[in-house]
């Protein structure tokens, strides 16, 4: 590794999945206690009817997590439907109570804000450097940059210096969302009536071509890529170009092994390539994907180029 390259650090994104909320509690309570992370982001982001089946563990679970070390960080819903989650978005921005910093992924969080530090999560679009610039302007401190962005993006955002700037690593990547849930379609249900069964799929329901073919994954009213991200190759590369923070979303797997390979390879005691075979063997079920870094398709995997570590400029 280049020992001139910035500090990197790993964080862990929110739980994008209706997991039961005991298993939900005892993840976190876990990744306190014995995994090797800096930052880790709590909070309902997909789906407000969600929240209160584990809202009541959130407050002992934070507790939890800064004992152990690590930075917590509150997100907030990205997409609001409702007066009421509206108000639970406000209620959320406008609590200094807590003590904890606010991950914002809609613009009325910000605002709510009023000028206040605060991340900003991957759900708000931030595609060029006025963005960046108007989000700090904003308060925002930390942004999480979306999945499609290639490196060409990446580069001149993470060395304009007005933000940390932090990169989706592994899991599974946001997509989009939408006000219908097709998760509760594809059972014959309505969205209101949707029995919640998203927590069938804990780790997303996957969906196929008409010839059958594995291509997106649906969680709730999340659109989500069928394949996980994998960005071990490129973390010295991408760190490289002044980012400082790589994103870890949290998957039915043992997120403290994957965890600890992210960490091995950022310190540089562990190859990329004996990394990502280690990762293959964690996540058996999984197929991982890097094109959107590299300028390809987002289900790609790009395993050799043409010697430089991704292409700067695209035609």
């Amino acid at each position: 590794m280049n020992g001139a390259r910035p500090e990197a650090a790993l964080t862990l994104g929110p739980v994008l999945f209706h997991w039961n909320p005991e298993r939900w509690r005892d993840f976190y309570f876990k990744i306190a206690d014995e995994a090797d992370i800096d930052s880790v982001y709590v909070g309902e982001v997909v789906c407000a009817k969600r929240l209160p089946s584990y809202e009541k563990y959130i407050a002992p679970v934070a507790e939890r997590l800064s004992r152990a070390g690590k930075e917590v960080v509150l997100s907030s819903l990205a997409l609001a439907l409702s007066a009421r989650e509206s108000a639970a978005i406000a209620a959320l921005a406008e609590d200094d109570a807590s003590g904890y910093p606010i991950e914002i992924n809609d613009m009325f969080a910000a605002a709510r804000l009023k000028g206040r530090p605060h991340m900003v999560g991957p759900f708000v679009n931030c595609y060029n450097e006025g963005t960046l610039a108007f989000l700090a302007r904003m308060g925002a401190v930390r942004v999480a940059l979306p999945a499609e962005l290639p490196a060409a993006a990446i580069a001149p955002l993470a060395g304009a210096g007005l933000a940390e700037i932090e990169i989706q690593a592994f899991g599974r990547m946001p997509l989009a969302l939408s006000a219908r849930c097709y998760h509760a379609r594809s059972r014959g249900l309505s969205k209101d009536g949707c029995q919640y069964v998203c927590a069938e799929d804990p780790d997303g329901m996957d969906v196929e071509t008409m010839d059958g073919t594995p291509f997106l994954a649906v969680n709730g009213i999340q659109t989500m890529s069928f394949r996980y991200a994998n960005l071990l190759r490129e973390l010295d590369p991408l760190r490289a170009l002044g980012v400082t923070r790589f994103r870890l979303w949290p998957q039915g797997c043992d997120m403290v092994a994957v965890a600890a390979l992210f960490r091995a390879v950022l310190n540089g005691t562990l190859d990329p390539e004996a990394a990502s075979a280690q990762l293959a063997d964690l996540v058996p079920e999984a197929e991982f994907a890097n094109g959107y870094v590299h300028g390809r398709a987002g289900h790609a995997q790009v395993t050799e180029t043409d010697g430089t570590p991704f292409p700067l400029s695209w035609s």
